[in-house]
């Protein structure tokens, strides 16, 4: 089943107001606990950014950045 942002947002709604129960349509589900939300959020995230590799679309772009020092001798 594939992941859509509606879920993810529904999750951040719950997770900003406190509450354990997230009710879509006639469904309602219900986490024991805030971290539990959480983490299910997570793993929706993930789901999703997999999804969208599988699909072919691009990463989102990481940068690394290193310093050595000043520079100066």
């Amino acid at each position: 089943m594939p992941v859509s942002q509606s879920d993810i947002d529904a999750l951040n709604t719950a997770i900003a107001q406190g509450e354990r129960v997230i009710r879509k349509g006639d469904k309602s589900i219900e986490y024991r606990s805030i971290d539990e939300l959480i983490s299910a959020r997570d793993d929706l995230v993930r789901r999703q950014v997999d999804e969208a590799v599988q699909a072919g679309a691009n990463r989102p772009k990481q940068t690394r950045l290193y310093h050595g020092g000043r520079g100066f001798q």
